[in-house]
């Protein structure tokens, strides 16, 4: 590597962690995440950096529009993935996302919340991301997008409007979650269905990614007695597995082994002490390593 390379990359390796963290919660996945900072290193490699006063805010506009375009690529061939599509789960102990020292930070990476942030528009997402998570000013989004400060302001608007319409399932804190989370797979363990239904929300949702390579439902379970049959159904006493609790974007998580060797992550989303969302990772490309 050339000194000038060398130089490039150190820029850009100082502020890989935040730039990473823009690109996952603009894509919902580690590998995206991992080609935009590549094709923007490419970038940075070939402009005039004596020209550039502030790397970090260049290369977070490099990354954003980069992360967009990938997006709108990817909603337009959606319709062929198998099944519901979930964000990828990365590991955050230790985050490779840099600290999540401030609550903005760990909440938008929740997979309850990226799941909902799918439903936006990719500006939407873009101006929620950045001025909700990075605290960034609208004119400065606004030299990102190529948009006014007023056009940012009202895409944020529309956006937090359509995110709490959903954020009230997800209002638990953390401790909540890790006790629902660890009766909700005892009782799977046992079979115990009424156990399992009083610890779900009549409303509540599953949804199982398997992208056609894992065995997964094909379309959310709906409904506290649904959830609780299928699940003790795939992971009853007649069932071989063992489970091993992680944290997962920011979040208590369990990965789930069965006798086969197939493994699964889940996560869940909860409010007023009942489990409202249950998001069930199967698909092998976006698990984590082993080890």
């Amino acid at each position: 590597m050339t000194t000038e390379a060398g130089q490039a990359a150190g820029a850009l390796q100082a502020h890989r962690p935040m730039l990473l963290g823009l690109a996952y919660r603009l894509l919902g996945s580690r590998h995206d995440a991992e080609d935009v900072l590549q094709e923007a290193y490419l970038r940075w490699l070939g402009v005039d950096r004596s020209t550039v006063a502030e790397p970090r805010r260049y290369l977070s506009r490099v990354v954003t529009r980069l992360a967009l375009d990938r997006l709108r690529a990817r909603q337009a061939s959606r319709e062929t993935y198998v099944g519901p599509w979930l964000p990828e789960p990365v590991p955050t102990e230790p985050s490779p996302f840099g600290p999540l020292d401030r609550a903005e930070l760990r909440d938008s990476l929740s997979t309850a919340l990226l799941h909902v942030l799918e439903r936006l528009t990719p500006p939407e997402r873009a101006v929620y991301v950045l001025h909700t998570a990075f605290d960034l000013p609208y004119a400065e989004i606004a030299e990102i997008l190529d948009r006014t400060p007023e056009d940012c302001r009202q895409l944020h608007h529309r956006a937090v409007s359509r995110v709490r319409q959903e954020q009230r399932r997800f209002t638990a804190s953390r401790s909540e979650r890790e006790r629902l989370l660890d009766a909700f797979l005892a009782a799977a363990r046992d079979g115990d269905l009424a156990t399992l239904t009083s610890l779900v929300a009549a409303d509540a949702t599953a949804w199982n990614d398997g992208g056609g390579r894992a065995r997964a439902a094909r379309n959310p379970v709906n409904g506290a007695d649904r959830v609780a049959r299928f699940f003790a159904g795939i992971y009853g006493p007649a069932r071989e597995w063992s489970f091993q609790r992680l944290e997962l974007n920011g979040e208590p998580a369990a990965l789930l082994t069965r006798a086969d060797g197939s493994r699964y992550a889940l996560t869940v989303a909860a409010a007023d002490g009942r489990i409202t969302g249950i998001y069930v990772m199967g698909n092998p490309a976006k698990l984590p390593p082993t080890g």
